[in-house]
């Protein structure tokens, strides 16, 4: 089956032969095409270009996007929207001053959700899991990573990692599964790390390899969670098991983990919202992608990660939700691209790259995903009549999507 788009406004994110990914200035350019069209066959891309080179129309289904802008599908690459129940009240408690840290020190945060997911059969996680999933493919996102953590017992966290599969096999989106048994540690463990990190190592490890759960693992690297020494533990048993590692680090603190984390190869350093020029010196000419969290800074009042610092530096930098029930409950990336226009001062062509280029790179799907190229899945959104790419950041607040194709199919 072929489908036809025509009359395309501007097809974005063109890329005639495949890229990994675009780092510093080379952020700023976002290939585009005016007045195009492009060819779907199943669930492919096999041809794009200008109207003039338009194929013949017949046997084939035809969209007419005259007005609107066609660009991939949105690459998400770092969620949490499998779990149970939400944490409404720590919001409150939030706006009546309490810190993120005061509230975890009252039993809430990631230990409130493990307590409910830990008390939630798998079949209702799985049914409030995938209305989160559903919301987020309307919203044009065509990939997205989902994490555990939220278990933090043997059984909470194969629980968590079934629900993900579970979701992998019923939906046509592309989901990558992350294991983050390293997220918090539990009460009663508080006073012995190591004996949680065995537990991690050589009970929840084993079965989630034997059962074929994750494709990364992850660890909460921050002041008052993980030290350096501990996730490094942690990356070094995930490699054992051919799980690459992608960490949470530097959100409210710097402690030298960027460091680690490119040592042990990390695909993705996920938040910096504080980094050194140490950090950006140990990302240098490194595979390791750097993920910001614009819409968590938003949520809970930290600092933005400093995109411009970083671009200059010529890294790379990708941008995801990290849709979550403490401090991101949304996992709307339309969200995300205009808050690091608007907050980090990303130009729209920057936003644009690392929210789909870039963030196809952090979950290693860079080459069936993130550009409009030819051979890659036919994962597109369709807006509604716009001027320019332009109002997608600028209308931050307006729904501009008309059609999601994911597996060219119509989500």
């Amino acid at each position: 089956m072929q489908l036809l788009i025509t009359n395309i406004k501007e097809l974005l994110q063109v890329r005639e032969t495949n890229i990994e990914k675009v780092s510093g200035k080379e952020m700023a350019t976002l290939p585009t095409i005016k007045n195009a069209f492009l060819l779907i066959e199943n669930d492919y891309i096999i041809n794009f270009g200008e109207m003039n080179d338009c194929p013949n129309t017949d046997s084939k289904k035809v969209i007419d996007a005259t007005g609107k802008i066609v660009l991939p599908t949105w690459c998400d690459s770092h969620t949490h929207i499998v779990y149970a129940g939400n944490r409404e009240q720590e919001f409150v408690d939030r706006i009546n001053g309490l810190s993120y840290e005061e509230i975890a020190n009252r039993g809430g945060g990631i230990l409130n959700s493990a307590k409910k997911l830990n008390e939630t059969s798998e079949e209702e996680i799985y049914n409030q899991s995938k209305y989160r999933l559903e919301e987020i493919m309307q919203q044009g996102t065509g990939a997205v990573e989902i994490k555990s953590g939220y278990g933090l017992t043997v059984d909470g966290e194969l629980k968590m990692l079934r629900v993900i599969k579970k979701l992998a096999k019923n939906y046509p989106i592309t989901i990558k599964a992350t294991f983050l048994g390293a997220h918090a540690f539990p009460k009663e463990y508080k006073e012995n790390h190591s004996g949680y990190i065995d537990l991690i190592i050589n009970e929840m490890l084993p079965k989630i390899a034997e059962e074929n759960l994750a494709d990364y693992i992850d660890a909460f690297l921050e002041t008052g969670y993980f030290s350096v020494e501990e996730t490094e533990r942690i990356m070094i048993a995930g490699k054992k098991y051919g799980l690459q590692a992608k960490i949470h680090v530097n959100q409210f603190t710097a402690i030298n983990g960027i460091e680690a984390c490119v040592k042990h190869n990390a695909l993705t350093v996920d938040h910096l919202e504080i980094i050194t020029d140490e950090d950006i010196e140990a990302l240098k000419n490194s595979k390791t992608m750097s993920v910001a969290l614009p819409s968590c800074s938003y949520f809970i009042s930290i600092p933005y990660t400093p995109a411009r610092k970083m671009i200059t530096a010529g890294l790379p930098l990708a941008l995801a939700s990290d849709s979550n029930p403490g401090t991101t409950p949304s996992g709307n990336m339309n969200f995300v691209v205009a808050t690091a226009c608007i907050k980090m001062k990303m130009t729209p062509e920057e936003a644009i790259n690392a929210a789909t280029i870039n963030g196809a790179y952090a979950m290693g799907i860079s080459e069936t995903h993130g550009s409009i190229t030819k051979g890659k899945k036919a994962n597109f959104i369709i807006t509604k009549p716009l001027n320019s790419y332009y109002e997608l950041p600028y209308l931050f607040g307006s729904n501009l999507i008309e059609k999601v194709f994911i597996d060219g199919k119509l989500v």
